[in-house]
């Protein structure tokens, strides 16, 4: 059962870790500084033309909860971070907050700066965009403050604060920004074609040469995806590995069903030792557990922005239930 238990860690580990594919994409599309540049300008209405005015920043080494900064830069006396998001994260002005410090923490040891003396020390204005292009609705533009995290709720202005901008990039929103940066208009659009080829195709390894394909041949990213298509491909199939879902919805059940057993069995005095508690208490536990299994499984995969039917699919196929029941549980929950 121990085994068990260390496999089932290691499929959310390598899951949770997938899920940034569209991250590192992001990453690679801008990843020259007359691509970045040209992205600043578009969101701040500026026309810098010098891309060594810009000073990369990224923290490379440094990682929080497995998340890293996807970009940072200075240009113009503005320290800017950039983040891509295919799931909305309300905590980001948390994560912005601790970015934001180890920066500045290099910024301060890079210039020499004194910030224990009497004068006061300069520093570059901080500036946080979220792009996001996730599945879910939400609005050309929101705000995000670290304040809203406040318990209780602050009447007056909060001594800390720090506001992330959220800029919905999906395909049809936000269409002046995406005009203005043709990288950001065919990252937008190429996204856009993977998830419409897998709506509509049985496989999403084929949906996905699919995508890469069709915008290759409209000039879509064709640089780097002629150049990484076989990179490009492992992000996006490992991103969406029907298998990967498939045991992380059963073991996700799987494993409820054995913690809330194995408390039950302990509790009604099993004496045969750890590894028969388990047994027995997954027994009596599976039962009550499964709906709770199913339940967390559905919500797990609309956070992932799966659409209704292919969570459905998923769950059915992984539990022996009616597609349709399932659906009408996810919509339900909707």
């Amino acid at each position: 059962m121990k085994k068990e238990k260390l496999n089932i860690a290691k499929i959310f580990k390598r899951f949770a870790v997938n899920r940034s594919h569209k991250d590192r994409l992001f990453q690679r599309v801008f990843a020259d500084k007359r691509d970045l540049l040209d992205l600043y300008n578009a969101v701040n209405h500026t026309d810098y033309a010098n891309p060594d005015e810009l000073e990369i920043t990224t923290l490379e080494d440094v990682i929080y909860m497995s998340m890293k900064n996807d970009i940072s830069f200075i240009i113009s006396s503005s320290l800017n971070l950039y983040e891509h998001q295919s799931t909305f994260n309300p905590n980001m002005p948390v994560r912005e907050l601790m970015y934001f410090a180890r920066l500045y923490e290099g910024y301060i040891k890079k210039h020499g700066f004194d910030i224990y003396g009497s004068r006061l020390v300069s520093l570059p204005r901080p500036q946080f965009i979220i792009f996001y292009n996730g599945r879910s609705e939400y609005p050309d533009e929101m705000i995000l403050k670290l304040s809203d995290a406040f318990v209780p709720k602050m009447s007056d202005a909060p001594v800390l604060e720090c506001r992330a901008t959220m800029l919905n990039i999906n395909y049809g929103h936000n269409n002046a920004l995406l005009n203005s940066c043709r990288r950001l208009h065919d990252y937008s659009y190429f996204i856009a074609k993977v998830n419409e080829c897998i709506d509509s195709r049985h496989t999403i390894e084929g949906a996905i040469s699919e995508a890469i394909d069709y915008c290759i041949e409209k000039d879509i990213l064709a640089d780097i995806l002629i150049k990484c298509k076989s990179e490009v491909t492992n992000m996006l199939l490992t991103e969406f590995d029907e298998k990967l879902y498939k045991k992380t919805v059963y073991n996700e059940g799987y494993e409820d069903g054995v913690n809330e057993g194995f408390e039950r069995g302990h509790e009604s005095g099993i004496s045969e030792g750890f590894e028969s508690g388990i047994s027995e208490g997954f027994k009596r536990g599976i039962n009550e557990a499964r709906e709770q299994g199913i339940k967390n499984s559905i919500e797990m995969l609309r956070n992932l922005d799966l659409p209704d039917e292919r969570i459905a699919d998923l769950i059915s196929e992984s539990y022996s239930i009616e597609k349709a029941d399932i659906l009408k549980r996810v919509r339900d929950l909707t």
